[in-house]
């Protein structure tokens, strides 16, 4: 299978320690390519949202789960966390900077599965019609 000129002009900007068992990037890389960070980050693209915002938008979050990963997010200084000082108090979530360019980059990762979501469908079709005994 040939590779694309595109492709590999991607690839070869990769530093090579990205693929190293030591690289610092892995924790960050699995929050946010976990189950829940590339939805909560998409969420908040458009803007703000506060908690039960977030948990009715992420069909299927646990709040506990929410909870977690916000603060992961937060911590790496993707999401921002503002609490206004009320009663109770009002706490909202935002993408920083570096959270926003890492959204655009994981909206057209999301656009990319929805797209090819009939394609998905029917390649694990095929392969679980192969992989079925036959009786």
């Amino acid at each position: 299978m040939m590779v694309s000129e595109q492709f590999q002009d991607v690839f070869s900007q990769l530093p090579a320690e990205i693929f190293g068992r030591d690289c610092p990037t892995r924790p960050v890389m699995a929050q946010v390519t976990g189950r829940w960070g590339a939805l909560i980050i998409a969420a908040l693209a458009p803007g703000p949202m506060r908690f039960s915002g977030l948990h009715q938008h992420i069909g299927g979050i646990s709040q506990k789960m929410l909870s977690q990963y916000l603060k992961s997010l937060v911590r790496y200084g993707l999401v921002e966390r503002l609490v206004e000082p009320t009663i109770p108090p009002q706490v909202t979530y935002s993408l920083t900077p570096l959270g926003q360019s890492l959204a655009q980059q994981l909206c057209t990762l999301l656009s990319w599965f929805t797209a090819n979501t009939p394609a998905l469908e029917a390649a694990q079709q095929r392969y679980d019609a192969a992989d079925s005994p036959t009786r």
